[in-house]
């Protein structure tokens, strides 16, 4: 059975989630206290999963448990622990396209455990943006940190198979309450993590307790809650595939707030990874959804 082409509202709605997290690589070097990245992860997904899960009022299923806590750990524990660690440390750009490489892990997920094999054109777009992050990774121009890229790698292949495996098993759950559980159960993991790993917390600035609010409430909250309404509209790798929007968002804004640029060999890195992501978005789109 084929899945019909998304209602164009589901894809805008969605595609706010990756423009939201592309701006936290900027919020995150500008404006939250240095080398506290689990801090930053824990307050992003704590308040926002008590309060959607106050508002929801419902307890997941006896026999989900256990599915909930390993989506809890990649889409929102180890996945925002990762973000913050590559965003503290990379340039938002480069961050963002690491990341974006998302929708090519979700189509080799479904091509694994669900034996679908993913149309030609994903294929080829695929090997697009294998070289367009040969090219922008290895330009004399880049920023290198080999912590930070391997933080933005692993961080993507956690959210990729969060978000193949959130579509796959569906658990029974209203929209609010999967997306609180899932903050709540996650920033419970990262907090022990903060506490022990990062510094405390200074005395923090207006600006700081904004920051913090809004990637709790539009980070979070917001963002995760059209994601996973995303995933139950649209096949997992087309929901990934909006992930261009990130990087896209992370150079606009460190182009206009910054005087970021990208040039010669990076530009053409950056240009073939969006174009890679583009394509697998449109030849993904009516093809069979991952059950």
């Amino acid at each position: 059975m084929t899945t019909p082409r998304p209602a164009l509202t589901d894809i805008l709605l969605t595609s706010l989630a990756p423009m939201i997290w592309g701006s936290t690589y900027i919020v995150t070097t500008e404006l939250l206290p240095p080398d506290r990245p689990f801090s930053a992860a824990a307050i992003r997904a704590l308040p926002a999963g008590i309060l959607l899960v106050l508002l929801a009022r419902r307890l997941p299923a006896k026999r989900d448990w256990g599915r909930m806590l390993l989506l809890s750990a990649l889409n929102i524990g180890v996945f925002q622990a990762l973000l913050f660690i590559a965003a503290y440390r990379l340039p938002g750009g480069l961050a963002a396209v690491v990341g974006a490489t998302q929708p090519l892990m979700v189509m080799t997920l479904a091509w694994i455990m669900a034996q679908q094999v993913p149309p030609r054109m994903a294929l080829l777009a695929g090997l697009l943006g294998v070289a367009g992050m040969a090219a922008l990774l290895l330009s004399p121009a880049t920023h290198w940190d080999s912590l930070g890229l391997l933080a933005a790698a692993v961080g993507a292949g956690c959210m990729a198979t969060g978000t193949y495996l959130t579509r796959r098993w569906q658990p029974d759950l209203p929209l609010l309450a999967l997306t609180g559980w899932q903050l709540l159960l996650g920033g419970l993991m990262l907090a022990p993590v903060a506490i022990l790993a990062d510094p405390p917390l200074p005395s923090l600035q207006l600006s700081q307790v904004l920051a913090y609010s809004y990637l709790s409430l539009a980070g979070a909250l917001l963002a995760y809650t059209l994601w996973f309404h995303g995933l139950t509209q649209i096949s997992p790798v087309a929901v990934s595939s909006l992930n261009l929007l990130s990087p896209i968002t992370a150079v606009i804004l460190g182009w206009l707030l910054l005087g970021q640029t990208i040039t010669g060999i990076a530009l053409l890195g950056l240009l073939l990874v969006l174009a890679s992501v583009s394509a697998v978005q449109w030849a993904m789109a009516p093809a069979k959804a991952a059950q």
